[in-house]
């Protein structure tokens, strides 16, 4: 082959590679803005950035019921820690209270 044909052979690939190249990258181009749409939509949906509507939650502290007050009682009666009157006194006010 003559270096004049492989020239032009090689600059007629050249051209058709940039012309591919050019129209990947217009749809490339084309395709940012959906998809960029499309993850800010989810972040917001899902609240990863911390969006509350609505009011959010609140925070109600934990009792304990009374049923576990006076197992919690007893077993201060038991390893010693309060006195039995102090154990009548603390159970009749947990019964009391409910």
């Amino acid at each position: 082959m003559p270096p004049n044909m492989l020239l032009n052979s090689t600059r007629s690939l050249n051209t058709a590679q940039i012309k591919h190249k050019t129209k990947t990258q217009n749809r490339m181009k084309k395709l940012i803005v959906p998809i960029l749409a499309g993850l800010s939509a989810m972040t917001l949906l899902t609240g990863c950035i911390g969006l509350t509507i609505g009011g959010g939650t609140t925070n109600k502290p934990v009792t304990a019921t009374v049923g576990q007050q006076l197992v919690d009682l007893q077993k201060a009666k038991d390893i010693g820690a309060i006195t039995d009157a102090e154990y009548q006194a603390q159970r009749t006010k947990i019964l009391n209270e409910r």
